[in-house]
C-alpha cells in the first residue's frame, strides 16, 4: 500500500512556526512529585491509562480500572498500579521489563482535565504493598511500581472538544460497535461464531473480575 502523506514535518522548528509556544503557566506547572493536590485526583480517579513501549520502540496504551483509590500512593515519588486479572497478553508488563518508561493518564468521571504522570517502571511482588491493593477479596499477584519524574494537568480541551461526558452526545445504544463481531471477524475461526465469543465475553466479565 502506497504511503498517503506527501507533506510529512521533520522539525521542531516548523511545528513550532505553525503551532506556536507554550504559555508561561504551560512552562511551569509540571512538577517531580506527587503533591497534596495529585495524591487528592489518583485517590478519586477509577480509570487510567498507561503508555509503555518496548526496547524497539514499538508502543502500547492500556486502560486500568478500579474503584478509586485503587492506585496506591506510597509517598511523593512512587506509587503502584495493581495488575488485575486481563486477557494474559501482558503487553505494558513485558513492555516495562524490556524499557522502563511509562507515561499515565489519570481520569475523573465528569472532570474534563486530567492528570499526566511521567517515570520509570518496574514489575513488583512485593507482599506487604500487594497486600494493600485486594478487592473482592482478591490479592494482585503483581504490581506496577513507578517512580513518578514528572506530574502536570492537561487542559479539558479534548474532553470539551469530544463532549465524552456529556451524555446528550452518546450513540444510542442499538448503533454502538458489536465487539463481539468485531472479534469474530478479527480471529476469522469458524470455531469462535459471534454467539461462542459473546458467552465467553459475558462468563469473563461476570467471573473474572
Amino acid at each position: 500500500m502506497q504511503m498517503p502523506f506527501k507533506e510529512i514535518v521533520s522539525s521542531e522548528a516548523e511545528i513550532r512556526d505553525l503551532l506556536g509556544y507554550p504559555s508561561e503557566i504551560v512552562k511551569k506547572k509540571a512538577i517531580q512529585y506527587l503533591d497534596a493536590h495529585c495524591r487528592n485526583f489518583i485517590s478519586m480517579s477509577p480509570l487510567l491509562f498507561i503508555s509503555t513501549a518496548d526496547d524497539q520502540g514499538l508502543c502500547d496504551v492500556s486502560p486500568r480500572g478500579d474503584v478509586p483509590g485503587s492506585v496506591l500512593v506510597l509517598d511523593e515519588k512512587y506509587l503502584v498500579i495493581p495488575e488485575r486479572p486481563g486477557n494474559r497478553r501482558n503487553d505494558s508488563l513485558r513492555n516495562i521489563l524490556l524499557n522502563p518508561r511509562i507515561g499515565m493518564i489519570f481520569i475523573i468521571p465528569g472532570l474534563e482535565e486530567t492528570l499526566r504522570i511521567n517515570g520509570k517502571a518496574f514489575v513488583i511482588k512485593d507482599q506487604d504493598i500487594l497486600e494493600q491493593m485486594k478487592s473482592r477479596d482478591k490479592q494482585p499477584l503483581l504490581g506496577i511500581g513507578v517512580e513518578v519524574e514528572e506530574c502536570f494537568i492537561h487542559c479539558a480541551k479534548a474532553f470539551k472538544r469530544s463532549k465524552v461526558w456529556d451524555t446528550q452526545s452518546w450513540a444510542d445504544n442499538d448503533a454502538l460497535p458489536s465487539v463481539s463481531a468485531i472479534l469474530k471477524d478479527h480471529v476469522n475461526s469458524i470455531e469462535f461464531t459471534e454467539d461462542v465469543i459473546r458467552k465467553g465475553l459475558e462468563e469473563s466479565y461476570e467471573k473474572r473480575l
